[in-house]
């Protein structure tokens, strides 16, 4: 009934109230729920992702057990805002803001070189103000992506064709 998680960390599955959530902050105290599981828990992506996806200035590490993923991604020290402090029954953590979490998103993925297919977002759990301020202080290729991203939206465009990232035009 007890699930190992890390060093001295331990699950109790008789705990019917205990939530990934009350790790994120012990395992890693300088950290915030980003990316994916912010952007699915403020309602801005509606695909649930399997995994409780973070961001952290320290190194990058993944615990991993029966129950419960937790990965931890690297951010710059300089990107380490953008965040509340929430809490479960038994302890607190720290999420990242809308717009910082779908920053974080881009961010990460543009220096792995992956896609950010932003056409499924839901916009209104979005403050555009806010995302352009905070896109300020990301990288350039970041920022550009966001202005992209608000100019469509504001002003989508009549050939459904030019809207699919790759589409000929």
């Amino acid at each position: 009934m007890l699930e190992r998680v890390s060093t001295k960390i331990h699950i109790n599955h008789f705990n019917q109230q205990f939530s990934p959530r009350d790790l994120v902050n012990v395992l890693r105290p300088r950290s915030y729920i980003s990316l994916e599981s912010a952007l699915v828990e403020r309602g801005i992506i509606t695909q649930s992702p399997s995994i409780l996806t973070c961001v952290t200035p320290g190194y990058p590490q993944s615990f991993r057990g029966k129950s419960v993923s937790i990965v931890y991604r690297k951010i710059s020290p300089e990107l380490y805002w953008g965040y509340e402090e929430k809490a479960t029954r038994y302890n607190k953590y720290l999420i990242a803001e809308p717009e910082k979490a779908l920053l974080d998103w881009i961010y990460l993925n543009r220096q792995e070189g992956l896609p950010t297919p932003l056409d499924e977002l839901q916009l209104q759990f979005l403050t555009p103000a806010k995302l352009l301020d905070y896109a300020l202080r990301f990288p350039r290729t970041v920022s550009e992506t966001v202005k992209d991203f608000l100019v469509e939206a504001a002003f989508p465009s009549q050939n459904p064709d030019e809207r699919r990232p790759g589409a000929r035009r």
